[in-house]
């Protein structure tokens, strides 16, 4: 996978309440279109504003949750990327209420391999969620205490593992 062919050009909204995380995204994504905003109302605006080929948002501070839903509504990808709201909770609620990844902000390194990731799944008609597994299930086993907390969702996760959406 060229992740430099598949992100160039990308037109993307980052949302988070942290102008350092806004600034290392906006950095670590240099051959994208970056919009960015620190607050719910400035996003939504933009949201209205624009079209984005992927939107990443923070869930806390920036009430990421109602973002998602706005996202959703206007058809463009999240990616949930967290660090306070990272439990098993808020992984199950991203994927049930609609996210197209959720991802620790540990991996914000990986942030262009993560975007690329989406994009390429959702152009082949695969499951995003089959390539987050992929990138993070086994730090996801350590976070959660081992890997029976999917159990705990069993079917939901196969479903959302073997569908795409958009």
């Amino acid at each position: 996978m060229d992740v430099d062919k598949i992100t160039f050009g990308k037109k993307i909204l980052i949302v988070d309440d942290e102008q350092d995380v806004l600034d290392t995204l906006y950095d670590l994504l240099a051959n994208c279109k970056i919009d960015m905003a620190s607050t719910y109302e400035q996003a939504k605006q933009m949201f209205d504003e624009n079209r984005y080929d992927i939107a990443i948002l923070d869930i806390m501070g920036v009430d990421g949750y109602g973002l998602l839903e706005i996202a959703n509504e206007k058809k463009v990808p999240a990616i949930m990327l967290t660090a306070h709201a990272l439990s098993e909770e808020n992984l199950l609620r991203s994927a049930e209420q609609g996210a197209a990844y959720y991802a620790p902000k540990e991996e914000l390194i990986n942030i262009k391999e993560i975007v690329a990731e989406v994009v390429d799944a959702l152009e082949n008609k695969k499951s995003t969620w089959n390539r987050m597994f992929n990138r993070l299930a086994g730090y996801y086993d350590r976070q959660f205490n081992g890997p029976d907390w999917r159990d705990k969702q069993e079917e939901f996760w196969k479903e959302k593992l073997k569908n795409y959406r958009y």
